[in-house]
C-alpha cells in the first residue's frame, strides 16, 4: 500500500493536548449553519442539479462569530471546536443533494411528496452513510494518508490551521485578516439576499433576460437567469465544467430545438410524445416534449460512463478497505487504551445502529419497503459508501459521481424487481426509496470522509467528530424535508379543469384520499376535494386531479417541481424547479418497470454522451446542460469565465511563476473570490426560499407590485427591459472580479 505511514503523521494539535472540542455551542452552531447551507443547497439542486461544498464557508463563519463573541468577553473557540462546527455543518449539503436528486421523482411517478416519506429517506440515508464510513476511517484516512488527498478536507484543515496561527499574531493583523475573510462571505451573503429580494419580490428588473430568434434559426433562443447564486456556482466549479455545461445548453437551444422546429413545422398532426402541433409550440414547449428525454438519456449514459470509469478504483477500494479494516482493527479499537486521535465510535454501536436503521426501513409504511428492498439498501449502501469515500479522496466531492451510483442502484433494483414480477405503482415507491436512501448514504459518506480527513490533519478526536456529524445530519434531515415540500407547494399551480380537460369526470366512490389546496391559491379556495391519480390519457392528460363529491374534476394539480404550467388563474407568473436528475430517476423506474419511455429520444441522448466521451469531453456535465434550460447554465458559464480571468491574472504574478498546477488551483480555491461566491450562493438561495415561503401570505402584494412594475418600470417590462436588467447583474460580476483578483506583491 502506497502513501505516508500513519506513524509519520504529526497532527497540528498533539495527541496529548487537552483542548475544548465537543462543546454544546460548537454542535449547535454547526447544526444551525448546516441547516442554512443545506437549504441553499437544496434550492440549487432543484434548479440546476448541483451543489457546492459547505465546509470551508461554515468554518470561516464559525471562526468569525467566535472571534466576534470573544470581543464581548466570551471565551474564543479552539481549533478543535471550529472543526466540530464545520463537521456538524457539512452534513446539510450532502443530504440536500440526495433529496433533490431523488425525491421529486415521486411527483413525476404520480405520487405525493409526503412529509413522512421525505423525512424518513433523509434521516435514514444520512445516518446510514455516516455509520458505514466509520469502520473505513483507519483504512482510507489513516493508512492511506498521502495517497488519498481529500482536497476539500485538506483545504478546510488549512483554513482552520491558518486561523489558529493568527491568534498568536493578532498584533500583526492576523486576527483582522481572519475577520476580513469572514467579512467577504457576509458581504456576499448580504448582497445576494438584497439583490434577489429586490429582483424577485419587488420586481426591480427582469429575472431572465431572453431573446427568441426568427428565421433562419426559427425556434432558437438564448437567455440567462441573472441570479447571484448561479453566478457563484459557476465561479466555484471553475471555467472548464461551467463551459461544458453551458455547451450542452447551446446544443439544446441553438441546434436541437431549431432542428425539431425545422423538420416538424409542416406536420399536420402531433408527433408523440408531444400532444400538440410542433408549429404551435414555443421553444420551451418543444424542450418539454422532446429535448428533456434526449437530455435524460445523455445524463443516464454520462452517469453510467463515469461509474464504469471508476470501476478499477472501486475494486481497489473494496479490496483495500475490507482487507485493511481487518488489519487496522486488530489493534486499538477505540477503547481507553487508544490514543485520543485514534478513537472511533465502538464497532458494536455501529453495527447496532445499522441494524436499527434497516429494521426502521422495513417497518416504515411510507417507504413501501419489503425485505428484498432492505437487503438491497444494505448491499448497495455499503458498496457505494465505500466507493464514494474512496473517490472523494482521489478526485474530490465535486467530481464524485454520486448520480452515476444512484443510476446504477436504480437500474439493478428495477431489473431485480422486474425478474420477480414486481411492477406497477407501489413498486415505483419501493425502488425509488432504495435509490434515494443509497444516494443520500453514499453522498454523506463522501462528506464524512472529507471531515475526518480535516480532523486527522488538525488533530481532532474522530469519535467526537462522528457524533457531531450524526447530530448535524439529523438536524438538517428533519428540516430539509419540510423545506422541499414548501418549495413545491409554493410553485404548484392548480389549473382549472376547463383549460386542460373540460367535462372530465370519474367515479368518486373509488377515491378514498382527500386534499385541500396548498400554496397561494389556497387563500381563495379552502374547499376539500377528492384526489384522483389519473394514469391514462383518456379524456385528458395523466396526472393528479382534485375532484368534487359528484366526481367532476375541478383542478389539475401541476407540481412546483417539474411542472409545466407557469401561470396561475389570476395571471401570476410562477418559476418552476427543473430538478434535472430527479426526472432521470423517474424515467429509469418507469422505463424498466412499465416500459413507457420514448426510447428513440432517450437513445439519441445516449449517443450524444458516447460521442462526447469518444472526443474526451466529460459527458455528464454536458448532459446536465442539455437537460437544463440554457437560462440556468448561461450564468454558471459567466461565473466560470470570471474565475478564468481571475486565475489567468494571478498566474502571471511573479509569486506564481514557478508554482505547479496544483499549487495554482489551491491558491484560487483560497481566494476571496470563492468566499464572496459562497456568500452569493447562500444569500441568493435563502432569498429564493423565503420568497417562495411567503408567496401565499404576500400573494396580493406580489400581484400589485407586478402590475405596477409592468406599467412603470422599464427595467422590468418594455423593449429595453432585457438589456437594462443586465446592468445590476454586471455590477455583481464586476464586484466578484474586483474582490477575487490578487494584487502584485510590493
Amino acid at each position: 500500500m502506497n502513501g505516508v505511514p500513519a506513524l509519520s503523521h504529526r497532527p497540528f494539535v498533539p495527541d496529548n493536548a487537552t483542548l475544548d472540542e465537543f462543546t454544546p455551542r460548537a454542535v449547535v452552531m454547526g447544526a444551525l449553519l448546516g441547516m442554512l447551507f443545506g437549504a441553499s443547497s437544496l434550492y440549487l439542486v432543484l434548479k440546476v442539479g448541483l451543489t457546492v461544498s459547505a465546509s470551508i464557508p461554515v468554518a470561516v463563519i464559525a471562526i468569525a462569530l467566535f472571534r466576534l463573541a470573544s470581543k464581548a468577553g466570551v471565551r474564543d473557540s479552539t481549533i478543535l471546536e471550529n472543526n466540530i462546527v464545520q463537521t456538524a455543518g457539512s452534513a446539510g449539503e450532502s443530504i440536500a443533494f440526495g433529496l433533490g436528486v431523488t425525491m421529486p421523482a415521486i411527483l413525476i411517478l404520480g405520487f405525493d411528496l409526503e412529509i413522512a416519506r421525505v423525512t424518513l429517506v433523509a434521516v435514514l440515508g444520512a445516518l446510514l452513510g455516516i455509520l458505514m464510513m466509520i469502520p473505513l476511517r483507519r483504512t482510507l484516512i489513516v493508512a492511506r494518508h498521502g495517497q488519498l488527498k481529500y482536497p476539500e478536507g485538506t483545504a478546510c484543515a488549512e483554513v482552520l490551521k491558518a486561523a489558529e496561527i493568527s491568534k498568536s499574531a493578532r498584533a500583526g493583523g492576523g486576527a483582522r485578516a481572519d475577520s476580513g475573510r469572514a467579512g467577504v462571505i457576509f458581504l456576499g451573503f448580504g448582497i445576494g439576499l438584497a439583490y434577489k429580494t429586490v429582483n424577485i419580490a419587488l420586481k426591480g428588473w427582469k429575472d431572465v433576460a431572453e431573446t427568441v430568434f426568427g428565421p433562419p434559426l426559427k425556434g432558437g433562443s438564448v437567455g440567462a437567469e441573472i441570479s447571484p447564486e448561479l453566478l457563484g456556482v459557476g465561479y466555484i466549479i471553475g471555467p472548464r465544467i461551467a463551459s461544458i455545461m453551458c455547451a450542452g445548453g447551446v446544443l439544446a437551444y441553438l441546434l436541437l430545438i431549431p432542428l425539431i422546429k425545422f423538420f416538424g413545422d409542416a406536420l399536420q398532426a402531433p408527433l408523440a410524445p408531444g400532444a400538440k402541433l410542433i408549429h404551435d409550440m414555443s421553444p420551451n414547449q418543444i424542450r418539454g416534449a422532446y429535448v428533456l428525454y434526449i437530455g435524460a438519456g445523455a445524463v443516464a449514459a454520462g452517469g453510467v460512463v463515469s461509474l464504469a470509469r471508476a470501476l478499477p478504483m472501486i475494486w481497489r477500494s473494496l479490496r483495500g478497505s475490507l482487507g485493511g479494516y481487518g488489519a487496522g482493527s486488530a489493534g486499538k479499537t477505540g477503547g481507553a487504551a487508544a490514543a485520543r486521535t485514534d478513537q472511533d465510535i465502538p464497532m458494536k454501536w455501529v453495527l447496532v445502529g445499522c441494524l436499527a436503521i434497516i429494521i426502521a426501513i422495513m417497518l416504515s409504511a411510507p417507504l413501501h419497503m419489503n425485505l428484498l428492498g432492505a437487503l438491497l439498501i444494505l448491499v448497495f449502501g455499503f458498496l457505494f459508501s465505500t466507493v464514494s469515500s474512496q473517490l472523494t479522496g482521489e478526485i474530490g466531492s465535486s467530481s464524485n459521481p454520486i448520480s452515476g451510483m444512484t443510476v446504477a442502484t436504480l437500474l439493478l433494483t428495477c431489473l431485480i424487481f422486474l425478474l420477480v414480477g414486481w411492477t406497477g405503482g407501489p413498486y415505483y415507491v419501493t425502488a425509488l426509496s432504495v435509490g434515494a436512501i443509497v444516494c443520500i448514504a453514499s453522498s454523506n459518506a463522501g462528506s464524512t470522509s472529507q471531515d475526518l480527513k480535516t480532523g486527522f490533519l488538525v488533530g481532532s478526536t474522530p469519535r467526537l467528530q462522528q457524533i457531531a456529524i450524526l447530530a448535524g445530519a439529523l438536524a438538517s434531515a428533519v428540516v430539509l424535508g419540510p423545506i422541499l415540500l414548501k418549495l413545491n407547494d409554493a410553485a404548484t399551480v392548480y389549473v382549472p379543469i376547463a383549460q386542460v380537460a373540460p367535462g372530465l369526470r370519474t367515479d368518486p366512490k373509488a377515491l378514498a384520499e382527500s386534499a385541500v389546496l396548498q400554496g397561494p391559491q389556497a387563500v381563495k379556495d379552502s374547499g376539500t376535494y377528492r384526489v384522483w391519480h389519473k394514469t391514462d390519457l383518456l379524456g385528458g392528460p395523466a396526472g393528479k386531479y382534485l375532484v368534487d363529491d359528484s366526481g367532476k374534476a375541478v383542478y389539475l394539480v401541476d407540481p412546483g417541481i417539474n411542472g409545466s404550467h407557469t401561470t396561475r388563474p389570476d395571471g401570476t407568473e410562477v418559476r418552476k424547479y427543473d430538478a434535472p436528475k430527479a426526472v432521470l430517476m423517474s424515467y429509469i423506474i418507469k422505463g424498466i418497470l412499465d416500459q413507457q419511455l420514448p426510447w428513440a429520444l432517450v437513445i439519441f441522448g445516449v449517443i450524444i454522451a458516447l460521442v462526447l466521451e469518444m472526443a474526451n469531453v466529460p459527458s455528464l456535465p454536458f448532459a446536465v446542460g442539455v437537460y437544463l434550460p440554457l437560462s440556468s447554465s448561461a450564468p454558471i458559464f459567466v461565473g466560470g469565465m470570471v474565475r478564468w480571468l481571475v486565475d489567468h491574472r494571478r498566474n502571471k504574478l511573479a509569486a506564481y511563476a514557478n508554482a505547479s498546477a496544483e499549487e495554482r488551483t489551491a491558491a484560487g480555491d483560497r481566494s476571496p473570490g470563492v468566499l464572496l461566491a459562497s456568500g452569493y450562493i447562500a444569500g441568493g438561495a435563502l432569498a429564493g426560499i423565503l420568497i417562495a415561503f411567503s408567496a401565499g401570505v404576500l400573494g396580493d402584494f406580489d400581484k400589485a407590485v407586478t402590475a405596477w412594475s409592468a406599467a412603470h418600470n422599464p427595467f422590468f417590462e418594455g423593449r429595453a427591459a432585457d438589456l437594462l436588467s443586465m446592468l445590476p447583474y454586471a455590477a455583481l460580476i464586476v464586484l466578484l472580479y474586483w474582490m477575487a483578483r490578487e494584487k502584485p506583491a510590493r
